[in-house]
């Protein structure tokens, strides 16, 4: 085999990656494999590909082989690391930011099913025996909302930020009595979520949306 320099050999690679049938998650064939095809060295390609991962254009797993694009968020270590830096109040204001975008495409693409399903959430909430069970109801209520905006990547963000919600533990802030009392702000202000979404009502939606957030952020400020 013929010798090549450390940069012929890396432009070899570009081409390769900028022309190759790639399969869905991105992965490059084995070294030997691609060494062999591109016919230079294993070192050199193995040099060519460190450049290329510290540009973000590959990334590498050990034990499974090599990627294109930058390396995906490991989401259990993400979250808990942002668990050790925030807050209660700071999680009340990534929601205020997002949500209520949510709440507008859900008014845009909310099946009839989903529209009853929040209204159930909605009940069940209300009838809540204790604040825990209030909680899972509202926490599902939120995830509908985020279901009915048909948007997977908003739902994955959704679900991220509820992950670092609950992490917080929210239950620390509740007080007497045991459970909600019967006019907690909460029970009204997602009625009028739920009927813009029904009404496709996207800018409503999103200022209900808003609005509720930032009196669940006033009454959180009020317990701290």
């Amino acid at each position: 085999m013929i010798e090549i320099t450390d940069a012929a050999v890396l432009t070899r690679v570009r081409d390769f990656l900028a022309t190759a049938a790639l399969p869905d998650d991105g992965r490059l064939p084995p070294e030997r494999e691609l060494a062999q095809s591109l016919e230079v060295g294993r070192g050199a390609l193995r040099k060519a590909l460190a450049t290329l991962q510290s540009e973000g254009v590959v990334w590498r797993h050990v034990g499974k082989g090599t990627f294109t694009g930058e390396r995906p968020i490991d989401t259990v270590a993400d979250i808990n690391a942002m668990v050790q830096r925030t807050n209660p109040l700071e999680v009340m204001s990534a929601r205020i930011a997002f949500e209520p975008e949510v709440a507008r495409c859900a008014a845009l693409y909310a099946t009839a099913g989903q529209v009853a399903e929040m209204r159930s959430c909605m009940l069940k909430a209300q009838q809540a025996p204790t604040w825990r069970q209030y909680e899972q109801w509202d926490n599902k209520l939120h995830r509908t909302i985020g279901e009915a905006s048909q948007n997977s990547l908003l739902l994955g963000l959704l679900d991220t930020l509820n992950a670092v919600r609950r992490a917080v533990t929210w239950g620390r802030l509740r007080d007497t009595p045991l459970r909600p009392p019967g006019d907690h702000h909460s029970f009204e202000e997602h009625t009028r979520i739920v009927a813009a979404i029904a009404d496709r009502d996207g800018a409503g939606a999103a200022d209900a949306m808003r609005r509720h957030l930032r009196s669940v952020e006033s009454h959180m400020r009020d317990r701290l």
